[in-house]
């Protein structure tokens, strides 16, 4: 959620939007000298760019105060958007083709990406248009199952497991499909 609204610059820092300046100070410190560019084993340009945006933000009172106001709105309207669509069906039935479609993104991602098979949450949420707050419970139950797992970076990625549960469960997912195929230009 950066000033449009799409980077939760508490994520890219992997801090809690409670975390006290000396906190953040302290995880940009590691997080940059992890991901710098100069560092051979594990620099990375645009995720270092990331979290410095998300550092210079969130480390200036004045800003950090303005982003909050809109991190918090952009939190409290997605609670509102999904509990209201979420009266009309039945929770249990909305939860497992939340997971089915979670398992399909994360499967989707592997077969084109083997290189780079996991996703981040926010990647997920707007593949899936549920809010993190939502996923959450969803990421558990499946990691639980050992159908997903997170890799270094807190990213999520389909196992075998995972693979054969979407697989055997894919036509009661076909039916109520949430991701559509991109259509042909």
């Amino acid at each position: 959620m950066s000033d449009n609204g799409s980077v939760d610059y508490y994520e890219v820092l992997q801090v809690s939007a409670n975390a006290e300046p000396d906190t953040i100070h302290r995880i940009y410190r590691l997080l940059a000298q992890r991901f710098h560019p100069d560092n051979q084993e594990s620099g990375d340009a645009d995720r270092f760019h990331q979290i410095h945006e998300a550092y210079t933000v969130l480390s200036d009172p004045e800003r950090r105060a303005k982003y909050d106001i809109v991190y918090h709105r952009v939190r409290q309207d997605r609670w509102r958007l999904v509990s209201s669509g979420a009266q009309a069906e039945n929770d249990f039935e909305i939860e497992q083709i939340g997971r089915l479609t979670l398992l399909e993104a994360l499967y989707t991602r592997r077969r084109m990406e083997p290189t780079a098979p996991s996703l981040m949450m926010s990647d997920l949420e707007t593949l899936i248009g549920r809010p993190r707050e939502h996923l959450d419970f969803t990421v558990w139950y499946l990691a639980q199952k050992k159908y997903v797992m997170r890799d270094d970076q807190a990213r999520l990625q389909i196992t075998a497991d995972g693979v054969e549960h979407l697989e055997q469960n894919y036509r009661s997912n076909l039916q109520q499909r949430r991701l559509k195929a991109p259509e042909d230009a």
